[in-house]
């Protein structure tokens, strides 16, 4: 008599899918994940890839990751998972780790021979009992069922190999109670060009959804909870592909064409994939030869008067410092994406950290500020691209946009917004009192902001040139006088300063007026420490929390809101930059630090143990 299946309802349940390198893992993760929040769910993800290159198929090195949360209440993709899918062996020893006490693991079977075990490096012939599993394990024979439901394909074994995961997204499907009929809409777009694949993968995805039916697996399923979304339109969006969407709104809403002048780098590179995709709307990506070429054309780009941009990762962003220097001190507007990763030199390229910083604030030679802004979710990437692109050219300056490769790859559940939601981008163009009068000089400024005006080349009367030679503060002709240069690097510093008056205050979460510790982030570790000082405060510590999207300038509140705490604790994927950062500020106030260098985001048990060791440390 088949056992009858448990039904858990969760409010978030998390989902973490594995397997070789080639074995689709992203692929299907990023189906479950768009049918998840088609449905209403919120969604976090974090796609975790190797660092090798196409490592030996079966390797502990080789093996990909897809986690995803999703439910209510949402903000990062879950410290362990409900549920694991293991492809093969290694996938099984990797991220067993990462599976809750009594969660699902469903494995394929067929691929746990001997010599699967032996690449994984497993010394006995029970992998399970090997490792000490604590779950709920389904062996299934994946490989088995899908040869045997694409047997009349016409697909040779290979091609039939390569369904086995979708094999692995039904029955995935059937234990979280989600309808296949999206999963096939989605296929129908994806394969459409290819009609025997779309056959083949609908086909194996039945094949799985009806396994868990069929058998009744005497395992948990979950009924996850959604709540009432605002309406509107949302689709299930990463967070490169969100700056690129972000930018293209900046273009629409300050008139002005977009371009980008960059170079391949992981993570970075789809930001350029997404924007060369966009000729459409006018859009200018030029995959230029090197990393210097690409902040240069950008450069040129912006003197002629489009929105330039120019994307990259920490090694491209240290190859552009000279670059822009240049754009400093011609004080041109220009948008540069780093979406971070592990260092130094190559380091850990698919993986994430918080340490270009320090490069971003000062790693640039002479007096050379730039304003720096940082996104806080894969959604964030858009309205900070926005932002940055606003900062740009409202304040004729370089800005530094810092991702990384944590919300630059992972997704969420995002409601596309309407264009009136976002404002007008004013670019500072020449006063045509100025031009008529022939009076125009290329540093004149605006009195209140200090910032210089910007004649687009064409414009009668606004002939001029720029260079990266210091300026007269009144002409605009080359000098160098001691007073007139110090003159300028205290106008270009006050002018990146001012920028503080044109952007929100920071906020303040979970302070009812009687906390004394603030725990406090920066960029994409909003989720992480967002639930950890909910998950403080549940267990009646009294911590209040604020994130940082503002670097430099930094908001014009800082200082106040830090003044409150006894305690302020700053969480970052680094040795403690900002940390230094806000300590040189802000020497008054009393700062611990709880630091993560690992290329793997925070898990948020680890930011609760630590704030709570350091509010009992008295």
């Amino acid at each position: 008599m088949l056992e009858e299946t448990s039904v858990k309802t969760l409010d978030k349940v998390v989902i973490r899918f594995s397997g070789d390198s080639g074995d689709g893992m992203q692929l299907v993760g990023n189906i479950f994940t768009n049918v998840s929040a088609g449905l209403g769910n919120e969604v976090s993800t974090f796609p975790d890839y190797p660092a090798e290159i196409r490592a030996p198929q079966g390797s502990l090195g080789g093996v990909s990751g897809f986690q995803v949360s999703v439910g209510t209440g949402v903000h990062t993709p879950g410290d362990k998972c409900d549920v694991l899918v293991a492809m093969n062996p290694a996938a099984l020893k990797q991220n067993v780790k990462h599976v809750k006490p009594g969660g699902v693991i469903v494995v394929d079977i067929d691929s746990f021979k001997e010599a699967d075990l032996k690449k994984a490096l497993f010394t006995t012939d029970n992998p399970f009992a090997e490792l000490g599993i604590n779950a709920q394990v389904l062996e299934v024979p994946v490989t088995s069922i899908t040869k045997a439901a694409l047997a009349d394909s016409g697909l040779d074994n290979k091609s039939i190999i390569k369904c086995r995961n979708f094999f692995a997204l039904g029955l995935v499907c059937w234990l979280f109670d989600r309808p296949l009929e999206s999963v096939v809409h989605f296929l129908s777009k994806k394969f459409a060009k290819k009609p025997a694949i779309l056959d083949a993968n609908t086909k194996v995805l039945n094949a799985g959804f009806n396994y868990g039916h069929n058998i009744h697996a005497s395992v948990s399923t979950y009924r996850v909870e959604t709540k009432e979304a605002r309406p509107g339109v949302y689709t299930d969006i990463n967070g490169n592909t969100a700056t690129a969407w972000g930018l293209i709104m900046a273009s629409e809403k300050s008139g002005r064409p977009l371009f980008l002048g960059s170079y391949p780098i992981t993570p970075a590179t789809d930001i350029l994939h997404e924007l060369a995709k966009r000729k459409d709307l006018g859009v200018k990506a030029v995959q230029m030869e090197d990393e210097i070429a690409g902040v240069c054309s950008a450069i040129g780009a912006s003197f002629a008067g489009d929105l330039a941009v120019t994307s990259t990762s920490g090694p491209g962003l240290a190859l552009k410092s000279e670059g822009i220097g240049l754009a400093v001190i011609a004080e041109l507007p220009l948008v540069i994406i780093d979406v971070q990763r592990g260092g130094p030199s190559t380091g850990l390229p698919t993986k994430t950290e918080q340490t270009d910083l320090m490069q971003a604030l000062y790693g640039r030679n002479g007096e050379s500020p730039v304003a720096v802004v940082a996104p806080a979710s894969p959604t964030d990437c858009f309205t900070m691209a926005f932002e940055a692109s606003r900062i740009a050219i409202e304040h004729m300056t370089p800005v530094i946009l810092l991702t990384d490769a944590f919300i630059g790859n992972g997704s969420s559940a995002w409601r596309i917004p309407d264009a009136d939601e976002y404002p007008e981008i004013k670019p500072p163009y020449v006063p045509a009192d100025k031009l008529a009068e022939g009076a125009w000089r290329p540093y004149d400024r605006n009195a209140d902001n200090l910032v210089r005006y910007w004649a687009i080349p064409g414009t009668e009367g606004g002939m001029h040139r720029l260079g990266g030679l210091e300026k007269d503060y009144a002409t605009g002709a080359i000098s160098t006088d001691p007073v007139n240069h110090e003159r300028m690097v205290h106008t270009r510093r006050e002018k990146i300063a001012r920028i503080a008056n044109d952007i929100p205050a920071l906020e303040v979460l979970y302070d009812c007026g009687d906390a004394d510790t603030l725990l406090l982030g920066w960029g994409g570790t909003y989720g992480h420490l967002r639930t950890a000082a909910q998950e403080l405060n549940d267990a009646g510590h009294k911590v209040a929390f604020t994130h940082f999207r503002y670097i430099n300038p930094l908001p014009a509140n800082t200082g106040e809101v830090l003044s409150k705490y006894k305690k302020v604790v700053v969480a970052e994927l680094n040795t403690g930059m900002f940390a230094d950062y806000l300590q040189s500020r802000f020497p008054e106030v009393k700062i611990e630090r709880v630091n993560k260098i690992q290329g793997q985001p925070f898990l948020v048990e680890e930011v609760v143990s630590a704030v709570t060791k350091i509010m009992e440390d008295k």
